[in-house]
């Protein structure tokens, strides 16, 4: 059977060869990849690498890549990218479809490839509790994500449970079902077992999708009360952010070990906010590069 040739306007790339959001080519992006939100947290991430030698911009996508554990020789040592998507997980189709046709697209010719490149992408990222048991200043691993948002309707069934989606639907009375998708096993049992692992809830925004009020009353009277409530199996709703379940619905599609890890800067049913945030974040990365480079 002849191969589909991917049109242009479909994987649009730069007259470089670069895709078309991330602007990188094959060769400048690693197999083992941290994503962060915020662009000025990339530099955060990239000094703890041994050598950092590339650097790009375009939009909110930055780049760095470089080598981590090079005290082996440089053969020996990890090849690593830190990226920063932005928020939401519209940014986190892009960058996931972009990665993707970077190691399984020949760019050329526009065919995928017959052998396939499996990514290794860690999420450190920022989120709040949905539980007053779950204090701020702590860290949590993202075992299975719930997605409120509407981007898996466009794309294939995912294969695993729904019942904490169908679950939300019925509580809160939505015209949709919210997915869920699970974290790469392979990377979450290289995590010490010290580390909490929860149920993460990914919101389309930031305010009323979360609870929320500042001048507009949110739809959904109580819920983060309503949410927290909810129990599968004896299991509940831990934590809520913006991007995990994208990450992991189209890791699980497209053949990527995808991981989310958590540092939980706000307590919602305290109303506590972690006043030393910034350290809490980097107990996070530290963790990431501790576990994923060693």
């Amino acid at each position: 059977m002849e191969q589909r040739i991917i049109p242009e306007s479909e994987l649009v790339l730069h007259t470089d060869g670069s895709v078309y959001h991330l602007r990188l080519t094959p060769e400048q992006v690693g197999t083992t990849i941290f994503t962060v939100g915020d662009p000025d947290r990339v530099a955060t991430v990239s000094q703890h690498l041994d050598q950092v030698d590339f650097k790009l911009q375009n939009r909110e996508f930055i780049t760095h890549t470089g080598w981590k554990n090079t005290h082996t020789g440089w053969k020996n040592g990890h090849r690593i990218s830190v990226i920063s998507t932005g928020m939401g997980t519209d940014n986190i189709e892009i960058l996931m479809t972009e990665l993707d046709a970077l190691v399984n697209v020949d760019l050329q010719t526009r065919q995928v490839k017959s052998k396939k490149t499996s990514l290794q992408i860690v999420r450190i990222g920022t989120s709040g509790s949905l539980q007053a048991s779950i204090p701020t200043g702590s860290l949590l691993a993202s075992e299975l994500a719930i997605g409120m948002d509407t981007l898996m309707a466009y794309y294939p069934e995912l294969s695993g449970p729904q019942d904490f989606g169908q679950a939300i639907q019925a509580e809160l009375g939505l015209t949709f079902r919210p997915y869920q998708a699970a974290a790469s096993s392979k990377l979450l049992d290289k995590l010490d077992s010290s580390i909490p692992r929860g149920i993460t809830l990914t919101c389309p925004g930031f305010y009323a999708p979360q609870g929320r009020e500042v001048r507009l009353k949110p739809r959904f009277d109580q819920l983060i009360e309503r949410l927290a409530g909810l129990q599968i199996k004896g299991r509940s709703l831990t934590n809520f952010e913006m991007e995990t379940a994208g990450y992991y619905a189209l890791g699980e599609l497209l053949g990527h070990q995808v991981l989310s890890i958590n540092a939980i800067l706000a307590n919602r049913p305290l109303k506590k906010f972690d006043s030393a945030g910034e350290a809490t974040v980097a107990k996070a990365i530290q963790l990431a590069l501790d576990t994923f480079t060693s």
